[in-house]
This record gives C-alpha cells, sequence and structure tokens, in this order.
C-alpha cells in the first residue's frame, strides 16, 4: 500500500493556491479549492509539460504552454489540444496537515 506524503500545512496553503510534492517518484500538484484539497500529477497530457504553473480559474487550470483546461477537482479534460484526463490523487487533512498518497497501484 503506498504511503501518505505531508503536503503543507492548511494554513500554509489558502484557496485558490497549488503546491506540488514528489510522491514516490511522481510530481503531484495539490489544490485548495475553497478549502477542500485536490491532487493532480503535475503534468499536461497534451505534451507532457508540468502544469501547476497555469492559470487557476475556479477549479479549472489552463496548460501555460498550449491553453489545455483541466477540472482540478476530478482531472477531465475540458479543452483541447488535450483529449486525456489527468490522473488524480488522494488528499486528506491529518493534524492540520494536508497530506496525498498515490494508490493507482495499491
Amino acid at each position: 500500500m503506498s504511503e501518505w506524503v505531508e503536503v503543507e500545512a492548511v494554513d500554509a496553503l489558502p484557496p485558490g493556491e497549488v503546491k506540488v510534492v514528489d510522491v514516490e517518484g511522481v510530481m503531484v500538484a495539490v489544490f485548495n479549492i475553497e478549502g477542500e484539497f485536490y491532487a493532480i500529477e503535475d503534468v499536461c497530457t497534451h505534451d507532457g509539460s508540468e502544469i501547476a504553473s497555469g492559470c487557476l480559474m475556479g477549479d479549472v487550470i489552463e496548460c501555460p504552454r498550449h491553453g489545455a483546461q483541466f477540472n482540478v477537482r476530478t482531472g477531465e479534460v475540458l479543452s483541447p489540444p488535450a483529449y486525456e484526463d489527468i490522473p488524480t490523487f488522494e488528499t486528506r487533512v491529518v493534524d492540520h496537515t494536508v497530506q496525498v498518497r498515490d494508490s493507482r497501484w495499491d
């Protein structure tokens, strides 16, 4: 079973912000969307570039390179040039600390 990785104290990741962490060799972008935490792989499925530095509009992230958009809550692709969803990860809060894990291979 995969391990939970500490991301940040809840207070240090305010709404509308993102933090990128390494989760067992996978770069994961963790977002605070209206006080809820969501995590997606930090990769645009269009060309493999990072996505966390893109423009965040509510729960939609836009790739900084070619403008593909994804729903941060679900990883669903919303606009081309990407056509494949981004993998999502489990998040939780323990002792006021956001944690994430990659359970895809459990």
